[in-house]
Formats: C-alpha cells, structure tokens, sequence
C-alpha cells in the first residue's frame, strides 16, 4: 500500500523569510555588536533582535550563541548567512536596476519621426539622449506622419514627431514642438508670376498631412492643384522641380528659398491613457530642450 505523506519527489516547502529579516542577519554578522547593526540599517536594537529572532524561528535553527556579551554566528549558519547575503545584494541590484526604468535610465524607446525631425529639426537632441542615456535602446523609425500615427496607434511606437494632423486626434496627445515654413518652388528657370499660372504639381502623396495643408493653401491663393508626380521626400520632390517636371511645395529647409505658402507644426504624439513610460518622457523633454528640469535625472557621466 502506498504510505502517506510528502514523497520524496515533491518539492520541499517555501520558507516565508522577508529580505528584512535576512539584511537584519547580513547587519548582525557584520558588525560587533546589535547595537552597531541596528544603527546600519536605521532601526532599534529592539526590532532588529525581534527580526533576527522571528528568522530563527521561521527556519528552525538558531543562528546565535552568546559568547560575553556578543552574539556569535554559530559555525553550522553560515549557509543561511551566504544565502542572505546573495538575496540581499540581488535585491539592491533590482532596486538599483528598478529605479532605473523609473528615471528612463534603461529599457527600450520606440521612436518614430518624419524625415524632416529626424534629419533638420533634432539630431542634436537625439545625439544627447544616445550620449546621456546610453542604456536605453533607441529604436528610431523614419516614416511619413500618417504611418506613424498608425504605429503609435497599435503600441509598435512610445512617441511619434508627426505633423499635425488636419482630423480630431482621437486617443492621442499632441505637444507642439517647432513651426515650420512652408514655401512654393517654381521649376528652374520660370518666373513665379501669379498663383493662377502655377503648376502643374509634384507633391507629398494624397493623403499625407502636409499634402492637404499644402493643397488648402494653394486653393486659397486661387492656384490650380493639378499634380503629375509624388514623392514623400522632399529631396526628390526638389530635384523634380529643378528637372522642370513641376512646380512643388516644401519646408523651406529643404527648399532652401521659395515664396511663403504657409507653415506646418511639428507636434509630438503619444497614446492617452498610455502606461508611463519614464524613457519616453525623458525623451520627449531632450526635444523640447528642457531635460534638465526632469526631476530625478541626471546625465550619465560615465
């Protein structure tokens, strides 16, 4: 007949030890007295030697013989010692790496940016957080606004520096970061006379943020949008107008001169709602340039 109880294959019961009572043991062993042990670690001699004591009891050993007026670890401890002492220092290691995360310190960072953030408006700000922050992955997506929104939208992104979108921002916050002028570029060689005898277009893709401020403005002027070729980067669209194939409109950096259209906003974008995410804060202050005022944060020197 089978015989009762635990078999010798189950698994032996978990002791109910605290990381107190263990960094109260590490305290004790390392010091002479408890009265020097508990001044270590903050607390009365009283709970120190309450918490020694609820150890012993909760693992069935004494750790202790008294010798004068000392309290000696007994030789047959020190595997429970060794034991603290590796619990102890791991949980400082968690408590060191957990504030870390919580200071944006370390952890991965999903970016994304349109091409014009990335390139003109902030590498330097991405530069410092890279060189400030090193332990953090940054993983930096380039694509047009609408796309990004998507992302940021299915979690795959924490922040995303789009232009401003024309719609309700449902479920997101927008934070204007930088005003950027927008301006019209004849083909090389054509005077730009008036609106009505612009064009015909190459322009941003239908659909994309800056296609549809652009093609507000140039209605209002009275310009006609008839547009022949697209392309999401502004270098092609320019390099197009130089060619003849059109008459465009771009960021004036890009441009580099042109007649004023308008201006479009950066704004960064995140998920209302979202879990905090103290990299994603940290990163978004470097871009609005005050991430010195983070509280909590300072640049890693190392």
């Amino acid at each position: 007949m089978p015989t009762r109880g635990r078999s010798f294959t189950d698994k032996p019961p978990l002791m109910n030890l605290t990381v107190q009572q263990l960094a109260y043991l590490v305290a004790v062993a390392d010091h002479d007295t408890f009265s020097e042990a508990a001044a270590s670690l903050g607390v009365t001699t009283s709970a120190l030697s309450q918490g020694v004591a609820e150890l012993e009891r909760r693992i069935g050993l004494d750790l202790f013989e008294r010798m004068g007026r000392r309290q000696v670890l007994r030789d047959d401890a020190s595997e429970v010692l060794d034991h603290a002492r590796r619990v102890v220092a791991d949980t400082r290691d968690l408590g060191r790496w957990i504030a870390s995360v919580t200071a944006g310190r370390t952890g991965q960072l999903r970016v994304g940016m349109i091409d014009a953030a990335a390139v003109q408006h902030f590498p330097e700000p991405i530069r410092a957080f890279r060189r400030d922050v090193p332990d953090v992955e940054l993983r930096l997506v380039v694509a047009p606004s609408g796309a990004l929104l998507e992302q940021l939208a299915r979690g795959d992104l924490d922040v995303a520096v789009v232009v401003q979108p024309d719609g309700p921002n449902n479920g997101l916050e927008l934070d204007g970061l930088v005003d950027e002028r927008i301006v019209v570029v004849p083909p090389e060689g054509t005077d730009v006379g008036a609106p009505a005898t612009w064009g015909p277009w190459v322009l941003f893709p239908a659909g994309s943020h800056t296609r549809a401020l652009i093609e507000r403005e140039l209605r209002a002027l009275g310009a006609t949008v008839d547009v022949v070729a697209e392309s999401h980067q502004p270098e092609v669209l320019r390099e197009m107008a130089r060619l003849g194939m059109g008459w465009t409109a771009l960021p004036v950096a890009t441009a580099q001169g042109g007649v004023d259209l308008g201006k479009r906003q950066l704004v960064v974008a995140r998920r209302r709602g979202r879990t905090a995410n103290a990299a994603a804060e940290l990163f978004v202050a470097y871009l609005q340039g005050n991430h010195e005022n983070v509280s909590g944060f300072a640049p890693n020197d190392g």
